[in-house]
């Protein structure tokens, strides 16, 4: 183990400081680890679906369901496997938990044994007693970690480029896949795990002990400020 820490904290650092390994070659990387996992690229296939049933134009699977895949990869592991598949979407038009509710049924019926939660980003400003969300991406530079604040989504090959604002994300295709990272993939890369100064340190520290990232992920290093 301690040869593959240092092999990992090695590739780590290197994303960070290493000019050659630019956001693109970041993002280039994980769209490739994605396309390798033939679960999350079907989970990506019935999300796809989904939006176009559904009428979700801004939608992406977030949180774990990236960030885990990259903690697993730089530290070599098997894949962990998907204990929750979050579909997050835009419509300020609906924000009843209703419409979530049928959005979830709906996927539980394509596939039964995947474990599937949704959530409309624009209504979760009032749980997180925040200002009205604009977006996915505005909502997602909400949650606790930055890690945590990576997604990804599929588009057809018809659709436009209309996911989010450009200046404020990165967004690159790879066979139609498309990431939506408000802050970029370096801190991923390098096995950090942030707090975001917009939530409190109490809910990151929560977060950070109940979901157990340290013991399963030991070359993680916490980030944040007092």
């Amino acid at each position: 183990m301690s040869g593959a820490r240092g092999n990992v904290m090695s590739v780590a650092t290197n994303n960070v400081m290493n000019d050659a390994m630019s956001e693109a070659a970041l993002e280039h990387q994980l769209l490739e680890w994605i396309t390798q996992d033939c679960e999350r690229v079907r989970a990506l296939e019935l999300a796809l679906q989904c939006a176009k049933v559904h009428s979700m134009p801004q939608w992406c699977l977030a949180a774990g369901f990236v960030r885990n895949l990259v903690w697993d990869r730089l530290h070599e592991f098997e894949l962990s496997p998907l204990n929750d598949i979050d579909l997050i979407y835009f419509c300020p038009l609906d924000i009843s938990p209703e419409r979530d509710l049928a959005i979830e049924t709906y996927l539980h019926q394509l596939a039964p044994e995947l474990p599937w939660s949704v959530k409309n980003q624009a209504r979760m400003h009032s749980r997180n007693q925040d200002m009205a969300y604009t977006s996915c991406i505005d909502a997602m530079a909400h949650w606790p970690e930055l890690e945590t604040a990576v997604g990804v989504c599929l588009k057809s090959h018809v659709e436009t480029d209309t996911q989010v604002d450009a200046e404020t994300a990165h967004h690159s295709m790879y066979y139609g896949i498309e990431l939506v990272v408000p802050f970029g993939l370096n801190s991923l890369f390098a096995l950090k795990l942030s707090a975001n100064p917009k939530r409190s340190l109490p809910v990151f520290h929560h977060r950070v002990a109940t979901k157990g990232w340290l013991t399963r992920y030991p070359l993680l290093t916490c980030c944040y400020s007092s």
